[in-house]
């Protein structure tokens, strides 16, 4: 048991007499009926008022920082409004104000630095500070790059317009992007998007970004970019404008393009009219019923939707599918002409001949 107080004992009409409570027995009054009066007398020491500044030791860049500046006031003193002050490495950063918490909403790496509270009465009368609390701001490295490419799919027509956008999951402090392609160190350009405003046929690989914040690097998965050339330029081979067979020849027509991405699809056309698909046409043994215009038209496609198709048309064949007779008889017809003009020519040659003699005779 800890000591008590003094005890101060009054006799009223007679004697002061002091005693301690550790003893059991108090005094007895000198006189009977006599009033006693006990009076305690007990000092408390003063609480001092203790500031103490709370936060995180820690925190990434662009997370929130709140500090409290706490104070533990003293019971015997009336309550009263207090200014709270906030510093960072002795500068003010917060306040005077009557609330005792800093609330900063995203912090930076210029953040990092030793902050302190303080504390006083409106009138000045107390002023407390706090210990200093270290705070440290971390940069967050660049991780989760992604790509994103207009058009989709990354499939781009011969002399249009491609762009590619790099995107950061998460990154903080100046970040720097770089772009490559086929896993070339030489960056093509730098910036967070690469435009291609004319695309050429040397512009298909494999797109890649880098970001980097001085300290680490991230990249980006690979994209494939494919610059699709339009077909042009179809033609027929055996060559038009005509081409005359024998009913019973076998006849083989072949398509092709002077340029055009793969895959190249084929149709063919006869008088107009759909009869087959492929750069080949077989039509085996021909018979005149084949006879007509034959033309191939070749397309293909830019992406896997066909959004756009281009097509290139040949230029007409004209197969003429003539029957052995036929031939004969008019290469009879125009020998037999042939012949009949030659006679003709010779028959009035004699007769000239002939008309000059009489004459000579007659004149001599």
């Amino acid at each position: 048991m800890s000591e008590s107080a003094p005890v101060t004992v009054t006799v009223h009409g007679e004697h002061t007499h002091s005693w301690n409570p550790n003893i059991l027995t108090p005094p007895k009054p000198l006189l009977s009926g006599l009033r006693v009066t006990v009076s305690t007398l007990i000092s408390f020491p003063e609480l001092k008022p203790v500031l103490v500044l709370e936060g995180p030791p820690e925190l990434p860049e662009g997370f929130p920082l709140n500090l409290s500046c706490l104070s533990t006031p003293s019971p015997l003193r009336p309550p009263a409004p207090l200014l709270y002050s906030f510093y960072r490495d002795g500068q003010l950063v917060g306040g005077p104000q009557g609330s005792p918490q800093l609330l900063v909403p995203a912090v930076g790496v210029s953040h990092s630095g030793n902050y302190s509270c303080e504390v006083r009465s409106e009138g000045g009368a107390v002023r407390k500070s706090s210990a200093r609390l270290g705070v440290t701001v971390r940069r967050v490295p660049p991780t989760g790059v992604s790509l994103s490419v207009q058009p989709p799919g990354g499939q781009v027509a011969l002399g249009d317009r491609l762009v590619l956008s790099c995107m950061v999951a998460m990154g903080t402090g100046p970040l720097s992007f770089s772009w490559h392609r086929g896993g070339s160190g030489t960056p093509l350009s730098t910036g967070p998007d690469l435009e291609l405003r004319h695309v050429g046929e040397n512009d298909s690989g494999h797109y890649q970004c880098r970001v980097s914040d001085g300290n680490s690097v991230a990249e980006s998965v690979p994209l494939n970019v494919t610059v699709l050339v339009p077909v042009a330029n179809a033609t027929i081979t055996p060559g038009p404008p005509a081409l005359q067979v024998c009913p019973g020849d076998p006849v083989t027509l072949r398509c092709s393009v002077h340029v055009g991405s793969a895959p190249v699809t084929f149709t063919w056309l006869h008088n107009g009219h759909k009869v087959a698909k492929g750069p080949l046409l077989e039509l085996g043994a021909v018979d005149v019923g084949h006879s007509g215009t034959y033309q191939c038209m070749a397309t293909n496609q830019l992406g896997q939707d066909g959004h756009r198709v281009f097509r290139a048309l040949s230029p007409e064949l004209a197969l003429e599918v003539t029957p052995q007779g036929t031939t004969g008889h008019h290469w009879n017809t125009a020998v037999a002409v042939n012949v009949g003009r030659t006679l003709l020519y010779l028959l009035l040659l004699l007769a000239v001949i002939g008309g000059c003699r009489c004459w000579h005779r007659r004149g001599g």
